[in-house]
């Protein structure tokens, strides 16, 4: 048994697995099986130590019934556990899983991620080789229910979609880009050390302005505190795109979302003391970015779904500091308040 930095033996009686696959899922009753069936038949495992945790994120759905009946037909050797958790968001979800999980290794597959049958092995292996790396990603193809639009290609990566070609590849700091949460592998440890347990991006606001970027968000905490972050192409992972995902509303939705959220994993890579300037900074090329494309793509801006698409994202991030100092900093600051206000009226009662 290989021991991981810093770790004890104490350490290692509170995780007897050498990793654990989360599936967070939200009404996935009928993604879910495709899933479960890619692990329940996963190759060369050999004597990894593995378990598979199951999160409910609130559904109202079988989700639930569904686990449970596979439950009674999965494999003893990487026990299929379930675990509900009310709070909703993704963020949310993830941490619940982490905190409870029993793997030194975590392993995050959404519900519409299909594993390749060697990706858990293939996951166990590049974390034992690689003690350095706190975060590691897989290469992700789209697996399409209808035919994407013409230069979809450009926005494939805000789709989860990557890939970085057939060599292991470092992420580097300098470069801010990193994996998406789908297909992520992380060090246990170093999640439960250096990811706060609630993120700014996981913060619920207006309903039609939906934040994303909380996979980012957890990335950048542990990638400050310098732990390396990888990209890991035997990782396999098909993402299932349906045909919802590939209308104008959705992406254009998701655009604003991720061109909103940017403020903070941006401000996230920065010190603090060059974060005033370098707001003023990424505005003006968020700026700059408007009005180039404006000149090129201004005559087919609308019939052009991609270019629209690239458009809201760039609007989304000019606006993403004001956004998210009012919508989510300042509710939160109220928050706070409220609460003080109340505690305090309570100690003098």
């Amino acid at each position: 048994m290989t021991v991981a930095p810093n770790s004890s033996i104490s350490d290692q009686a509170k995780e007897p697995f050498d990793l654990t696959v989360v599936v967070p899922t939200f009404n996935g009753e009928n993604r879910l099986p495709k899933v479960l069936e890619k692990l329940k038949q996963q190759r060369g495992i050999g004597s990894i130590r593995w378990e598979v945790l199951v999160v409910d994120n609130n559904s109202d759905d079988n989700t639930e019934q569904v686990v449970r009946d596979y439950q009674e037909n999965w494999p003893k050797l990487y026990p299929l556990r379930y675990h509900f958790e009310p709070r909703q968001g993704l963020a949310f979800a993830r941490q619940s899983a982490v905190e409870r999980a029993r793997g030194r290794l975590v392993g995050f597959l959404d519900d519409d991620n299909l594993p390749a049958l060697d990706w858990v092995s293939a996951a166990y292996a590049f974390g034992q080789t690689h003690p350095d790396v706190g975060v590691y990603g897989s290469r992700i193809y789209g697996d399409f229910e209808t035919q994407p639009p013409e230069n979809f290609n450009e926005i494939a990566p805000f789709l989860a979609l990557i890939d970085r070609g057939d060599q292991e590849t470092f992420y580097s700091p300098e470069k801010r880009v990193l994996p998406p949460g789908a297909g992520l592998v992380v060090r246990r440890k170093v999640w439960l050390k250096h990811v706060p347990k609630t993120l700014v991006l996981n913060t619920k606001t207006d309903k039609n302005l939906i934040h994303r970027g909380e996979d980012l968000e957890a990335v950048l905490h542990i990638q400050k505190a310098g732990w390396q972050v990888w990209y890991n192409p035997k990782m396999t992972v098909y993402h299932q795109i349906p045909a919802s995902r590939l209308t104008r509303e959705y992406l254009m939705n998701l655009m604003l979302g991720i061109g909103l959220s940017r403020h903070r994993t941006r401000m996230l890579s920065i010190k603090p003391w060059l974060r005033p300037l370098a707001i003023w900074g990424y505005m003006l090329n968020d700026l700059k970015k408007i009005i180039f494309h404006l000149m090129q793509y201004q005559s087919t801006l609308k019939s052009d779904l991609i270019s629209d698409c690239k458009m809201r994202l760039f609007t989304a991030s000019l606006v993403s500091p004001l956004y998210i100092w009012i919508f989510v900093y300042w509710k939160a600051l109220k928050a706070r308040t409220m609460h003080l206000i109340r505690d305090n009226k309570f100690l003098k009662a």
